[in-house]
Protein backbone atom coordinates (compact mmCIF):
# COMPACT_ATOMS: atom_id res chain seq x y z
CA UNK A 1 0.00 0.00 0.00
CA UNK A 2 0.88 3.74 -0.60
CA UNK A 3 0.88 5.85 1.90
CA UNK A 4 -0.35 9.51 0.75
CA UNK A 5 1.17 12.63 2.10
CA UNK A 6 -0.50 15.47 3.77
CA UNK A 7 -0.84 18.26 2.07
CA UNK A 8 0.92 21.44 3.39
CA UNK A 9 -1.13 24.81 4.85
CA UNK A 10 0.68 26.10 1.14
CA UNK A 11 -0.47 23.13 -0.93
CA UNK A 12 -4.08 23.85 0.12
CA UNK A 13 -3.87 27.31 -0.44
CA UNK A 14 -2.42 26.81 -3.92
CA UNK A 15 -4.81 24.21 -5.04
CA UNK A 16 -7.97 26.42 -3.66
CA UNK A 17 -6.65 29.42 -5.84
CA UNK A 18 -5.65 27.58 -9.16
CA UNK A 19 -9.38 25.79 -8.70
CA UNK A 20 -10.63 29.81 -8.08
CA UNK A 21 -8.99 30.58 -11.46
CA UNK A 22 -9.98 27.95 -13.67
CA UNK A 23 -13.91 28.76 -12.30
CA UNK A 24 -13.43 31.87 -13.94
CA UNK A 25 -11.89 30.63 -17.10
CA UNK A 26 -14.74 27.91 -17.60
CA UNK A 27 -17.70 30.58 -16.29
CA UNK A 28 -16.70 34.10 -17.48
CA UNK A 29 -16.80 35.14 -21.03
CA UNK A 30 -14.07 37.66 -21.29
CA UNK A 31 -11.81 38.39 -17.74
CA UNK A 32 -8.69 39.92 -17.22
CA UNK A 33 -6.32 38.94 -14.72
CA UNK A 34 -5.00 42.48 -13.09
CA UNK A 35 -1.35 42.88 -12.23
CA UNK A 36 0.59 45.68 -10.94
CA UNK A 37 3.56 44.07 -11.00
CA UNK A 38 3.17 43.49 -6.91
CA UNK A 39 3.89 41.14 -4.77
CA UNK A 40 0.60 39.48 -4.73
CA UNK A 41 -0.32 39.91 -8.48
CA UNK A 42 3.21 37.92 -8.99
CA UNK A 43 1.65 34.91 -6.60
CA UNK A 44 -1.34 35.15 -8.97
CA UNK A 45 0.79 34.77 -12.20
CA UNK A 46 2.76 31.91 -10.84
CA UNK A 47 -0.61 30.23 -9.77
CA UNK A 48 -2.28 30.83 -13.12
CA UNK A 49 1.04 29.15 -14.97
CA UNK A 50 0.29 26.31 -12.94
CA UNK A 51 -3.18 26.49 -13.94
CA UNK A 52 -3.24 26.88 -17.57
CA UNK A 53 0.31 26.12 -19.10
CA UNK A 54 1.25 24.79 -21.65
CA UNK A 55 -1.14 27.19 -22.85
CA UNK A 56 -1.49 30.83 -22.62
CA UNK A 57 -3.57 32.25 -20.10
CA UNK A 58 -7.39 32.61 -21.08
CA UNK A 59 -7.12 36.16 -19.99
CA UNK A 60 -5.15 39.07 -20.67
CA UNK A 61 -3.05 41.45 -17.75
CA UNK A 62 -3.72 44.64 -17.43
CA UNK A 63 -2.36 47.60 -14.70
CA UNK A 64 -4.52 50.62 -14.07
CA UNK A 65 -1.53 53.29 -13.48
CA UNK A 66 -1.26 56.09 -11.41
CA UNK A 67 1.49 57.82 -13.42
CA UNK A 68 2.97 58.37 -10.18
CA UNK A 69 4.03 53.94 -9.22
CA UNK A 70 7.52 53.67 -8.36
CA UNK A 71 9.77 53.28 -11.46
CA UNK A 72 11.24 49.74 -9.90
CA UNK A 73 7.77 48.02 -10.00
CA UNK A 74 7.06 49.84 -13.47
CA UNK A 75 9.89 48.27 -14.71
CA UNK A 76 9.43 44.76 -13.08
CA UNK A 77 6.08 44.46 -14.40
CA UNK A 78 6.56 45.20 -17.96
CA UNK A 79 9.58 42.83 -17.47
CA UNK A 80 7.46 39.92 -16.55
CA UNK A 81 4.73 40.09 -18.77
CA UNK A 82 7.33 40.18 -21.37
CA UNK A 83 8.78 36.60 -19.88
CA UNK A 84 5.36 35.17 -19.68
CA UNK A 85 5.04 36.34 -23.56
CA UNK A 86 1.13 37.52 -21.88
CA UNK A 87 -0.56 40.26 -23.50
CA UNK A 88 -0.22 43.35 -20.89
CA UNK A 89 -3.02 46.57 -21.16
CA UNK A 90 -1.67 49.13 -19.33
CA UNK A 91 -4.38 52.10 -18.52
CA UNK A 92 -3.54 55.46 -16.87
CA UNK A 93 -5.58 57.62 -14.61
CA UNK A 94 -3.25 60.30 -16.49
CA UNK A 95 -5.28 59.37 -19.40
CA UNK A 96 -8.30 60.01 -17.31
CA UNK A 97 -7.49 63.29 -16.04
CA UNK A 98 -7.41 64.44 -20.04
CA UNK A 99 -10.58 63.23 -20.65
CA UNK A 100 -11.82 65.22 -17.86
CA UNK A 101 -13.12 62.69 -15.81
CA UNK A 102 -10.94 62.29 -13.11
CA UNK A 103 -10.57 65.92 -11.98
CA UNK A 104 -8.01 66.36 -9.03
CA UNK A 105 -8.20 68.67 -5.97
CA UNK A 106 -4.69 69.74 -5.84
CA UNK A 107 -1.95 68.69 -8.35
CA UNK A 108 -0.33 66.65 -5.61
CA UNK A 109 -3.59 65.13 -4.49
CA UNK A 110 -2.81 61.08 -4.32
CA UNK A 111 -4.48 59.52 -7.28
CA UNK A 112 -5.49 55.99 -5.88
CA UNK A 113 -8.73 56.27 -4.77
CA UNK A 114 -9.42 57.49 -8.71
CA UNK A 115 -8.02 54.14 -10.11
CA UNK A 116 -11.46 53.27 -9.93
CA UNK A 117 -12.99 55.79 -12.66
CA UNK A 118 -9.99 54.64 -15.00
CA UNK A 119 -10.71 50.92 -13.88
CA UNK A 120 -14.37 51.51 -14.66
CA UNK A 121 -13.46 52.83 -18.08
CA UNK A 122 -11.55 50.15 -19.06
CA UNK A 123 -13.61 47.49 -18.46
CA UNK A 124 -16.35 49.05 -20.81
CA UNK A 125 -13.82 49.56 -23.47
CA UNK A 126 -12.81 46.26 -23.47
CA UNK A 127 -16.03 44.58 -22.48
CA UNK A 128 -14.68 42.44 -19.59
CA UNK A 129 -17.31 40.17 -17.24
CA UNK A 130 -14.69 39.85 -14.56
CA UNK A 131 -11.51 40.97 -12.90
CA UNK A 132 -9.33 38.93 -10.92
CA UNK A 133 -7.36 40.69 -7.95
CA UNK A 134 -4.79 40.06 -5.93
CA UNK A 135 -7.03 41.22 -2.63
CA UNK A 136 -6.70 39.33 0.54
CA UNK A 137 -8.93 39.32 3.54
CA UNK A 138 -5.88 40.17 6.20
CA UNK A 139 -5.35 43.32 4.94
CA UNK A 140 -8.03 45.42 5.59
CA UNK A 141 -11.40 44.76 7.30
CA UNK A 142 -13.58 46.42 4.32
CA UNK A 143 -11.67 43.39 2.34
CA UNK A 144 -12.47 41.10 5.13
CA UNK A 145 -16.11 41.67 3.61
CA UNK A 146 -15.50 40.26 0.24
CA UNK A 147 -16.75 37.13 -1.48
CA UNK A 148 -14.20 35.04 -3.34
CA UNK A 149 -16.28 36.20 -6.17
CA UNK A 150 -17.66 39.63 -5.28
CA UNK A 151 -20.42 40.86 -7.50
CA UNK A 152 -20.56 44.51 -8.40
CA UNK A 153 -23.70 46.19 -10.40
CA UNK A 154 -24.05 48.15 -14.05
CA UNK A 155 -22.32 51.21 -12.37
CA UNK A 156 -19.52 49.13 -11.11
CA UNK A 157 -20.40 49.80 -7.07
CA UNK A 158 -19.96 47.19 -4.69
CA UNK A 159 -22.65 46.48 -1.83
CA UNK A 160 -21.53 44.86 1.38
CA UNK A 161 -24.84 43.50 1.80
CA UNK A 162 -25.58 42.43 -1.42
CA UNK A 163 -23.42 39.26 -2.23
CA UNK A 164 -23.73 35.97 -3.23
CA UNK A 165 -23.64 33.05 -0.53
CA UNK A 166 -20.55 30.68 -1.10
CA UNK A 167 -21.17 27.46 0.34
CA UNK A 168 -18.96 24.34 -0.11
CA UNK A 169 -16.68 25.94 -2.26
CA UNK A 170 -19.33 26.63 -4.93
CA UNK A 171 -18.85 29.81 -6.63
CA UNK A 172 -21.36 32.29 -8.93
CA UNK A 173 -19.81 34.25 -11.72
CA UNK A 174 -22.67 34.64 -14.01
CA UNK A 175 -23.57 38.01 -14.21
CA UNK A 176 -25.87 40.29 -17.21
CA UNK A 177 -24.44 42.57 -19.45
CA UNK A 178 -23.07 45.24 -18.15
CA UNK A 179 -22.18 43.62 -14.34
CA UNK A 180 -18.88 42.83 -13.37
CA UNK A 181 -17.37 39.78 -10.70
CA UNK A 182 -14.24 40.64 -8.87
CA UNK A 183 -12.59 37.16 -8.57
CA UNK A 184 -9.86 37.01 -5.67
CA UNK A 185 -8.35 33.86 -5.77
CA UNK A 186 -5.70 34.54 -2.31
CA UNK A 187 -8.67 36.31 -0.55
CA UNK A 188 -7.66 33.61 2.53
CA UNK A 189 -3.76 33.68 2.12
CA UNK A 190 -1.95 35.85 4.86
CA UNK A 191 0.90 38.24 4.50
CA UNK A 192 3.17 35.44 5.76
CA UNK A 193 1.32 32.52 3.45
CA UNK A 194 2.24 34.88 0.28
CA UNK A 195 6.27 35.47 1.59
CA UNK A 196 6.29 31.51 2.22
CA UNK A 197 5.13 31.07 -1.21
CA UNK A 198 7.71 33.61 -2.41
CA UNK A 199 10.06 31.80 -0.92
CA UNK A 200 9.08 28.35 -1.79
CA UNK A 201 8.61 29.11 -5.62
CA UNK A 202 11.44 31.07 -5.72
CA UNK A 203 9.36 34.13 -7.26
CA UNK A 204 11.16 37.67 -8.49
CA UNK A 205 10.74 40.78 -7.27
CA UNK A 206 10.95 44.26 -7.45
CA UNK A 207 13.83 45.59 -5.38
CA UNK A 208 11.82 47.95 -3.58
CA UNK A 209 10.52 44.85 -1.26
CA UNK A 210 13.40 44.53 -0.07
CA UNK A 211 16.20 46.64 2.42
CA UNK A 212 18.03 49.56 0.71
CA UNK A 213 18.89 53.61 1.09
CA UNK A 214 16.23 55.90 0.53
CA UNK A 215 15.54 59.62 1.65
CA UNK A 216 12.66 59.89 3.52
CA UNK A 217 11.50 62.54 6.48
CA UNK A 218 9.11 61.94 9.23
CA UNK A 219 5.23 62.84 8.21
CA UNK A 220 2.10 62.35 10.27
CA UNK A 221 4.13 59.41 12.05
CA UNK A 222 4.81 57.55 9.07
CA UNK A 223 8.37 57.33 6.91
CA UNK A 224 7.71 59.02 4.08
CA UNK A 225 9.85 58.54 0.50
CA UNK A 226 10.83 61.75 -0.74
CA UNK A 227 12.64 63.14 -3.86
CA UNK A 228 11.34 60.03 -5.61
CA UNK A 229 12.53 59.74 -9.32
CA UNK A 230 9.13 58.49 -11.80
CA UNK A 231 9.34 56.76 -15.05
CA UNK A 232 9.01 60.30 -16.58
CA UNK A 233 12.61 61.51 -14.90
CA UNK A 234 10.40 63.79 -12.91
CA UNK A 235 11.11 64.12 -9.08
CA UNK A 236 8.11 63.73 -6.72
CA UNK A 237 7.21 63.92 -3.23
CA UNK A 238 9.60 66.74 -2.52
CA UNK A 239 10.27 67.41 1.02
CA UNK A 240 8.08 70.22 2.92
CA UNK A 241 9.60 73.51 4.91
CA UNK A 242 11.65 72.47 8.02
CA UNK A 243 11.30 68.71 7.01
CA UNK A 244 14.68 66.85 7.65
CA UNK A 245 15.78 64.57 4.84
CA UNK A 246 17.18 61.43 6.29
CA UNK A 247 18.59 58.53 4.99
CA UNK A 248 17.46 55.81 5.73
CA UNK A 249 17.46 51.49 5.26
CA UNK A 250 13.86 50.80 4.60
CA UNK A 251 11.84 48.06 2.64
CA UNK A 252 8.54 48.46 1.22
CA UNK A 253 5.83 45.79 2.66
CA UNK A 254 2.94 46.81 0.04
CA UNK A 255 3.71 49.22 -3.24
CA UNK A 256 0.90 51.40 -4.43
CA UNK A 257 1.05 55.04 -5.15
CA UNK A 258 4.05 56.88 -4.57
CA UNK A 259 2.14 59.83 -2.74
CA UNK A 260 0.51 57.39 0.06
CA UNK A 261 2.97 54.52 -0.05
CA UNK A 262 5.06 54.59 3.36
CA UNK A 263 8.44 51.78 3.61
CA UNK A 264 9.49 50.72 6.79
CA UNK A 265 12.33 50.35 9.30
CA UNK A 266 14.20 46.87 7.78
CA UNK A 267 17.37 44.89 7.44
CA UNK A 268 15.30 42.10 5.53
CA UNK A 269 17.40 41.85 2.19
CA UNK A 270 16.29 38.76 1.02
CA UNK A 271 13.09 36.69 1.65
CA UNK A 272 13.48 34.74 4.44
CA UNK A 273 14.49 37.63 6.78
CA UNK A 274 11.03 39.11 5.25
CA UNK A 275 9.30 35.56 6.54
CA UNK A 276 11.04 36.07 10.38
CA UNK A 277 10.32 39.79 9.97
CA UNK A 278 6.97 39.07 9.08
CA UNK A 279 6.44 36.84 12.10
CA UNK A 280 6.94 39.38 14.39
CA UNK A 281 4.97 42.12 13.07
CA UNK A 282 1.86 43.31 14.81
CA UNK A 283 0.83 45.99 12.38
CA UNK A 284 -1.18 44.75 9.23
CA UNK A 285 0.65 46.02 5.87
CA UNK A 286 -1.81 48.54 4.75
CA UNK A 287 -1.89 49.72 8.28
CA UNK A 288 1.59 50.42 8.60
CA UNK A 289 2.36 51.95 4.77
CA UNK A 290 -0.83 52.79 3.12
CA UNK A 291 -1.14 56.33 3.93
CA UNK A 292 -4.70 56.61 1.81
CA UNK A 293 -6.19 54.21 3.94
CA UNK A 294 -5.83 56.23 7.22
CA UNK A 295 -7.97 59.20 6.74
CA UNK A 296 -11.03 56.97 8.31
CA UNK A 297 -12.19 54.18 9.55
CA UNK A 298 -14.03 53.91 6.28
CA UNK A 299 -12.12 54.99 3.39
CA UNK A 300 -10.99 51.96 1.83
CA UNK A 301 -14.98 50.58 1.97
CA UNK A 302 -16.04 53.91 0.61
CA UNK A 303 -13.54 53.58 -2.16
CA UNK A 304 -14.68 50.11 -3.05
CA UNK A 305 -18.11 50.83 -3.12
CA UNK A 306 -17.56 53.47 -6.11
CA UNK A 307 -16.03 50.67 -7.89
CA UNK A 308 -12.24 50.39 -6.08
CA UNK A 309 -10.58 47.11 -6.77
Amino acid sequence: MTTKQPLSHLDWLEAEAIHILREVAGQCANPVLLFSGGKDSLCILRLAEKAFRPGRFPFPLMHIDTGHNYQEVVNFRDQRAAELGERLIVRSVEDSMKRGTVVLKTPDEPRNKHQSVTLLEAIEEFGFDCCIGGARRDEEKARAKERIMSFRDEFGQWDPKNQRPELWNLYNARVHKGENIRAFPISNWTEMDVWQYIEREKLELPSIYFAHQRDVVMRHGAIFPVNVPLTSGELINQPKAGEEVINMQVRFRTVGDVTCTAPVISDADDVSKIVVETATTTITERGATRLDDQTSEASMEQRKKEGYF
